[in-house]
């Protein structure tokens, strides 16, 4: 097969609704009304997709929306139909897709049978669900907040809408479009207090002569001050492949990225710290200027009496949590949201998991005491 020219995902699944699917739903009997979108996981759905996406999991795809009792009566129907009547190929992407053998792994392929199409139909509830844990048209709850992972809630709210004949999916992209004010606080007071925990350990790892236990720490830093700067700018931080593709465009990304990358290539930790030190200034300032918070002094300064340049972090994540006024964020240990504190993909891709563990950080909760005391690092 002629490999066609790249197309963006989002753009051929527009089109390829437009040309392909809409002209068939509309004569499908009775045509229910529907919704139709590119959301849910694929690069594409973020926009940072190329060439090399195509391989898997890419090409025309789409989702279709019904109402629950269309998807009962006429959801298989309308499955069959676009299997039966939908072109080979689109754009010059097959429409066809191949599973393979990595857990059903969709790849586009050429067939001359009925296409083995990638339009998903599905009421908008059991969408969300799947995806969130969750549906958003019900309202979000405190806890659907803290239990749906970042990179889950890009991908509901980022991707297109190209018809919204239900009305539901604006409504529901909009409820998730930010955290609330003082869950905003709270999510971002945990990230700062994740930065507390280990700010001082590049310093210490390095002057007992561990330099590979330095740049470790160094690394979840860094991560964790680019997962902060998406924060503070309203951005769901995406997994990890493209954690710095979206840093990099982020209003702090284009002059802190030569300062974190200097960081990771340091082969000393005196290096490795000065530049971190340069980082965590500039992020504080930001923070202060988000104006969530009164301001804090965004200087660095010595751990204690020990040699090692610091932000003492915990003043900034202290100074956001002084100004959250609802008590039952208040009431929240500093945890955060459940990609604060956990970072297995299997548990964040499975919903009812994440709700699970999130569950079991909320106060009253019956969990053991701590053997050295809450949140205790030394």
């Amino acid at each position: 097969m002629t490999t066609p020219p790249f197309i963006p995902g989002l753009e051929l699944s527009r089109r390829f609704y437009l040309e392909a699917v809409k002209p068939l739903l509309d004569r499908a009997v009775p045509g229910p009304a529907h919704s139709a979108g590119r959301l849910g996981s694929g690069s594409e759905v973020l926009g940072f997709d190329t060439a090399r996406s195509a391989d898997h999991e890419w090409g025309p795809r789409l989702q279709v929306f019904l109402h629950p009792r269309d998807v009962a009566r006429h959801g298989a129907a309308i499955t069959e139909l676009l299997s039966e009547r939908l072109p080979k190929s689109f754009c010059g992407y097959p429409t066809h897709f191949d599973e393979t053998g990595e857990a059903g792994i969709g790849v586009m392929r050429a067939t001359e049978g009925p296409v083995r199409h990638r339009v998903e139909v599905a009421d908008a509830s059991t969408w969300f669900t799947a995806r969130l844990g969750f549906d958003p048209g019900r309202g979000v709850t405190l806890e659907d907040w803290l239990a749906a992972p970042t990179q889950r809630l890009a991908e509901v709210t980022a991707g297109a809408v190209f018809h919204d004949g239900l009305g539901r999916l604006g409504p529901a992209r909009t409820a998730l479009g930010w955290y609330p004010d003082d869950v905003w606080r709270h999510v971002l007071a945990c990230q700062w207090q994740r930065i507390a925990q280990e700010e001082a350990f590049v310093g210490r790892c390095g002057e007992v002569g561990d330099e590979l236990g330095s740049a470790v720490v160094a690394a979840r830093l860094v991560r964790d001050l680019m997962r902060l700067c998406l924060l503070m700018d309203r951005r769901y931080p995406p997994y990890g492949k493209w954690l710095g593709s979206a840093f990099a465009r982020t209003p702090r990304g284009p002059a802190l990225t030569p300062v974190l990358a200097a960081a990771l290539a340091a082969t000393d930790w005196h290096t490795r710290e000065r530049h971190l030190a340069h980082a965590y200034e500039s992020v504080a300032s930001e923070q202060n200027r988000l104006g969530l918070c009164d301001p804090v002094d965004p200087a660095t300064r010595p751990y204690h009496d020990r040699p090692f340049r610091v932000l003492r972090a915990e003043r900034l994540a202290g100074a956001l949590t002084a100004r959250i006024t609802d008590p039952a964020v208040l009431a929240l240990p500093p945890t955060g949201a459940v990609d604060q504190f956990v970072d297995s993909a299997d548990a964040l891709g499975r919903p009812y998991l994440a709700r699970a563990v999130t569950r079991a950080t909320a106060p009253g909760h019956p969990l053991p005491p701590a053997p050295d005391g809450p949140g205790t690092r030394e």
